[in-house]
């Protein structure tokens, strides 16, 4: 189990190297200059240079990289020429919507497809199972932007049970969980269909395997069977998809960020973009990037937890 973990923290520390590395170089070579971009078009080249040379435009790109990693690794992140404000400070503040956005989603997601998956397996070939599968594709072919302007305006604008957008802050926590609840079920729903999908092709293939005829001939109920060998042995498929999910959930909720107007980490790398705030997309996409590389590597030793057999590699 140790060589296992070991193993897996090297292999984590050499995917977050170089995947700092290529944020940098995308980021760093998009066309046209930000000292440029930042000051307007009819900025003095002496003001110009000034500005490029406050902001290290002027140096070779490897001394920058090195730098950049140089002061990350100390916890600075720097200051952003937008705002002026350290970027740390910004990001643990957009976390405190994004972050629990991504959970709340993925909560409602597995809590949804749980009991649809193993309804679904349990069904093969009957009504349900054919009921399950055709709502699941709706769920996957519906983009989640267009359902959650129906949310908007079921609950929002004619029920007016939740708010249409914003965010509370936690000093108010009820506030603050409603503003997410719509979001988040826009989120889920899409998440919930495919790891239902997943989760019922993993049970019926497991169910397929000897030692469940054992069980069976030893007097468990199908129910019985699914529940209690069944299930352990589909999950590792299923936790992948879960650990894939919680990452895109994480990074990729920009949309649903923006028609929501939550101050998430999403929204804060688009605006930053618009506004030509380079040290502020690398960091930001750098924090994410580790985030998903972390979520992999949690997952990692949640399949040996769940599988004993990994342990001994």
């Amino acid at each position: 189990m140790l060589r296992y973990v070991s193993r897996r923290i090297i292999s984590l520390g050499i995917s977050l190297l170089v995947a700092s590395a290529l944020i940098f170089s995308v980021v760093e070579l998009v066309p046209g200059d930000p000292a440029s971009f930042m000051l307007g078009t009819g900025a003095q080249p002496e003001t110009v240079a000034a500005l490029r040379d406050q902001m290290g435009l002027d140096q070779p790109l490897p001394i920058r990289y090195a730098h950049w990693v140089g002061a990350i690794l100390q916890g600075d992140f720097g200051n952003s020429f937008t705002y002026k404000t350290p970027i740390a400070e910004m990001i643990v503040h957009r976390m405190q919507v994004s972050l629990p956005l991504a959970l709340m989603a993925l909560i409602l997601s597995t809590a949804i497809a749980f009991p649809v998956g193993i309804y679904a397996a349990a069904r093969r070939g009957q009504a349900g199972d054919a009921a399950v599968m055709g709502a699941t594709q709706l769920g996957i072919a519906l983009p989640n932007f267009w359902f959650a302007m129906l949310l908007v305006l079921l609950f929002a604008v004619k029920l007016r049970w939740l708010p249409a957008g914003g965010f509370a802050g936690w000093s108010d926590p009820i506030g603050a969980l409603k503003s997410l609840l719509l979001p988040a079920i826009a989120l889920a729903l899409p998440q919930a269909a495919i790891l239902a999908r997943v989760l019922r092709s993993a049970l019926i293939e497991t169910r397929g395997q000897d030692y469940i005829r054992t069980a069976r001939a030893k007097g468990l109920t199908s129910g019985q069977t699914l529940r209690r060998h069944a299930l352990r042995n589909a999950l590792i498929p299923v936790l992948t998809i879960m650990g894939m999910q919680f990452s895109f959930l994480l990074a990729g909720a920009i949309i649903i960020e923006n028609v929501f107007y939550l101050p998430g980490l999403g929204r804060m790398i688009f605006q930053a973009i618009n506004q030509r705030d380079l040290i502020v997309v690398q960091s930001a996409v750098l924090v994410l990037v580790f985030a998903v590389i972390l979520v992999t590597f949690l997952v990692d030793l949640t399949y040996a937890a769940v599988d004993p057999r990994l342990r001994k590699r």
